[in-house]
């Protein structure tokens, strides 16, 4: 048998004195138990190739046809709803930050069958406020997990949010989280020029956050921008 490295003898000690529990159901074992992990709600083609919205024709739906955007598409392997709205809640609010590797290994298995063009991976930022109240990005902790799997450098310094506005979740339609967002983001320096970048965040509500980020790296000189989230939170 091999001998276990450190970060693999602290993993073990963590799931001696706090064993994880399904964020389902409760039971003790893992993040999401077999029946819990059946219960997910995948995102399932066809799908608008530019926001990555259900799309029964498979070809670009009519809001994206509308409106011209620096994102080059998003894509998302989960809908936000069930067991997976309760894993972001508790990666998000309740500190639960330890979720982040497994919801990283979601995200690094549609990669390896859903391949987007990326050299580097970009969380999406926090306000300072934000962070400093919130003690940590869920963002940077699932780009950093994502990393380890599929070997792209992350960046976390290359963009800042600039503007602390409302939560999105909280702007009653897409219009107004557009405004809530528009120049909200700004890319610090050239480093990501000439880059294929995947920015990285945990839902995708209406895009405007994405399209946002995407806009001040496009500025910036990055050649094409992606968005990949965790679930994506369909507008009705």
């Amino acid at each position: 048998m091999g001998v276990l490295s450190l970060n693999q003898l602290a993993e073990v000690a963590v799931d001696a004195f706090f064993p994880k529990q399904c964020v389902g159901c409760g039971k003790v074992g893992d993040f999401f138990c077999l029946s819990c992990r059946g219960k997910l709600p995948w995102l399932i083609p066809p799908i608008c190739p530019k926001c990555g919205k259900p799309q029964v024709s498979g070809i670009v739906c009519s809001s994206c046809w509308q409106r011209q955007t620096e994102i080059d598409g998003i894509r998302s392997p989960f809908l936000f709803d069930g067991p997976m709205r309760k894993a972001i809640h508790q990666l998000k609010y309740q500190n639960l930050k330890a979720i982040s590797s497994c919801l990283a290994a979601f995200l690094a298995d549609y990669l390896a069958s859903n391949a987007l063009p990326g050299e580097v991976l970009v969380p999406v930022p926090l306000h300072p406020k934000k962070l400093k109240q919130r003690g940590y990005n869920q963002s940077c902790l699932l780009a950093r997990e994502l990393s380890k799997l599929i070997k792209l450098p992350v960046i976390e310094d290359c963009l800042m949010r600039v503007k602390q506005a409302q939560p999105q979740v909280k702007a009653v339609n897409v219009k107004e989280r557009q405004e809530n967002v528009a120049d909200a983001f700004t890319s610090c320096d050239e480093e990501l020029a000439d880059k294929q970048i995947i920015l990285i965040d945990d839902v995708r509500t209406s895009g405007a956050t994405l399209e946002s980020c995407a806009k001040a790296l496009k500025n910036k000189g990055a050649i094409s921008v992606w968005g990949l989230t965790v679930a994506s939170e369909i507008q009705r």
